[in-house]
């Protein structure tokens, strides 16, 4: 997997953007969860780009950056969690999940 790193507040325009012409993935990681890695290493396990629609998948590293998962959880009006998916299409989430949840599986199934 190629994760872009969101770090920083610019990107979240730019994740709206890149969202008109492809879907665009939000993986919001803590770093200090088991639960959070379980979930992050079954991902990238999973992630099959003849498989994954174009997704361009963007990482957030919560730890780093709450501040920026709060303006998400505001943006697309999904309550925050931990480990979190969010899946964006013309600026809207259209899907999201969070803990075991998340698979590859339903990411390209609502990409």
């Amino acid at each position: 997997m190629n994760w872009k790193p969101i770090t920083q507040e610019a990107i979240l325009g730019e994740i709206d953007q890149v969202s008109t012409s492809r879907p665009v993935l939000i993986f919001k990681h803590s770093t200090s969860c088991s639960t959070s890695s379980m979930a992050l290493g079954r991902i990238e396990r999973q992630w099959d780009t003849t498989k994954s629609k174009d997704v361009q998948p963007y990482f957030l590293d919560l730890l780093a950056h709450r501040e920026l998962s709060s303006r998400l959880a505001a943006t697309y009006g999904i309550a925050h969690e931990s480990p979190q998916v969010l899946l964006i299409k013309d600026g809207k989430c259209v899907y999201h999940a969070s803990h075991f949840d998340i698979t590859f599986g339903d990411i390209v199934k609502n990409a």
